[in-house]
């Protein structure tokens, strides 16, 4: 009897164990471009355990050119997805039913740099520019502001005339345009890398001009918060994901190469990351991970105005968004 009991103590331990290893949910994350430190935060989780801590299973899929974060999590692809917030609007608009539930990104890192030498010094200088800016929902804050200044964007006398810029900087570098859109933590260390110094250019920060939106947002549908299981997992990830925010904040270097450890491409480099990662830290500084309802209806106000053809025709209102799971993750 007492090696039977042994042998079931044992068959039950063995039970016990393949359920424990069972019990870790499963997340999948979209990430809105492709492997790079601007997402360092969900790779320095994964890495340091924050995801295994919360008993989370986390598969972190890189985006690209070609690859939608809304059409993803519509086909059912992802739990959940990264996200730029006029993107975002937009697909919801169109009937998605997108819901932020987290806003790791408190500030913009979108400017229009522009060369000297192309005879800008100011806003006031636009006017018979080309500018370079780019689309597919990453437009409208350009459009906002240049309505918000009352100049045509057009190509009218007194106006701009819009380049669709692809997502290089070839259009500064080879004259064809006075300005073109860059990210503080990406493009514009590459106009840099060309060649060019920051004493012969010009930079507008969107944030400086009051015409900033949100960016890279954690967004899930909203038939899915419905389910309390669901909006558990979520908040477990969101606590973990913004774990890893903040080691990341405060190890720079090393969450670079985190990120390049995850880099399939081969692509990137230590010096781009490592720059990119410190810039990327003074945008989600200040964050907790919860969505600041003022900074959503800046951005809501923001693609309201954009110009003739805004992203949104109608604010969502508190529809969008959620604090549902950061109020979970967070207390």
């Amino acid at each position: 009897m007492k090696n039977l009991k042994a042998t079931l103590g044992i068959a039950g331990a063995a039970l016990m164990g393949a359920g424990a290893a069972q019990a870790a949910d499963d997340v999948t994350l979209q990430l809105k471009w492709v492997t790079q430190a601007q997402f360092a935060g969900y790779y320095v989780a994964q890495d340091q355990g924050f995801y295994d801590e919360e008993d989370l299973n986390v598969t972190i899929k890189p985006g690209g050119p070609d690859i939608a974060p809304a059409q993803v999590i519509a086909g059912g692809g992802a739990d959940v997805v990264v996200d730029w917030m006029p993107s975002a609007m937009a697909s919801r608009e169109k009937g998605l039913d997108l819901v932020n539930i987290a806003q790791p990104f408190k500030s913009s890192g979108m400017m229009l740099t522009c060369r000297k030498d192309s005879g800008v010094e100011s806003p006031e200088d636009f006017p018979g520019k080309t500018l370079g800016v780019w689309f597919s929902g990453n437009e409208y804050p350009f459009l906002s502001w240049m309505s918000k200044l009352g100049i045509p964007t057009d190509g009218s006398e007194g106006g701009v005339t819009v380049l669709k810029q692809g997502f290089n900087v070839d259009p500064l570098l080879q004259g064809q345009a006075a300005c073109i859109s860059t990210m503080t933590y990406n493009e514009y260390g590459q106009v840099l890398d060309a060649g060019l110094t920051p004493e012969e250019l010009v930079v507008f920060k969107y944030e400086d001009q009051g015409v900033s939106t949100l960016e890279d947002g954690l967004y899930v549908l909203g038939e899915n918060l419905e389910d309390p299981a669901f909006v558990d997992k979520m908040a477990r990830f969101v606590r973990a994901s913004m774990k890893g925010w903040k080691w990341a904040e405060e190890n720079p270097e090393e969450a670079a190469m985190i990120v390049l450890d995850n880099d399939a491409s081969g692509a990137q480099t230590e010096e781009h990351q490592i720059r990119m990662m410190q810039e990327i830290a003074k945008l989600t500084a200040g964050s907790n991970g919860a969505l600041d309802p003022a900074d959503f209806q800046r951005t809501i106000d923001s693609l309201l105005s954009g110009g003739s053809d805004p992203v949104i025709t109608a604010d969502p209102g508190e529809a969008a968004w959620t604090h549902e799971v950061t109020d979970k993750a967070l207390n």
